[in-house]
């Protein structure tokens, strides 16, 4: 994989990365984004980038919140994001878990983080190559998924999400301000 490519795509997990994680969160009243992360999505959206979002939703399969209820949430952040010229052009999510509703249960779902389902749809659905890509998550599953998509994932530990966008891929997104 040539690790300079110049990048199409930066895909982001959802909570933890973008908006602080309160737990199953469905509520558009608590939305809460991280420190920089509405400012990261609108400098990767000014850039020329894609900003795409894959996100374990398993508050959906156990029965916590709606569908209905996560994509009002999503559409609260393109709202949030648009003053600013950033935008998200897609969310995949996985509502599958093995604790979840008869519909949802499943134990090792393609879809669901460490699993690369989600990532590969995207790429898919945009004509994108693993090499064009690159995944940010907070937790070590959303690294795997990135690695067994073939692309090169980052490990966000907090602090202001659009700094450690711009020193992270910095080198292969010319124009990042």
């Amino acid at each position: 994989m040539d690790t300079l490519s110049p990048l199409r795509a930066v895909f982001f997990d959802r909570d933890g990365v973008l908006n602080i994680d309160h737990g199953y969160v469905a509520d558009p009243n608590r939305l809460d984004w991280i420190d920089g992360a509405r400012e990261a999505v609108a400098a990767l959206t000014r850039a020329g980038l894609m900003v795409m979002v894959v996100t374990n939703q398993s508050g959906i399969g156990r029965g916590y919140f709606t569908e209905d209820a996560m994509h009002a949430f999503h559409a609260a952040m393109q709202a949030q994001l648009e003053p600013l010229g950033g935008r998200i052009d897609a969310f995949y999510f996985a509502p599958h878990h093995e604790d979840a509703v008869e519909a949802y249960r499943v134990i090792d779902h393609p879809d669901r983080k460490p699993n690369p389902g989600m990532l590969l749809r995207g790429l898919a659905d945009n004509g994108l190559t693993a090499a064009e890509a690159v995944i940010i998550g907070d937790r070590s599953s959303d690294v795997e998924a990135g690695r067994r998509a073939g692309m090169p994932g980052y490990l966000f530990r907090g602090g202001d999400l659009h700094a450690f966008v711009r020193s992270t891929l910095g080198e292969r997104v010319p124009g990042l301000a």
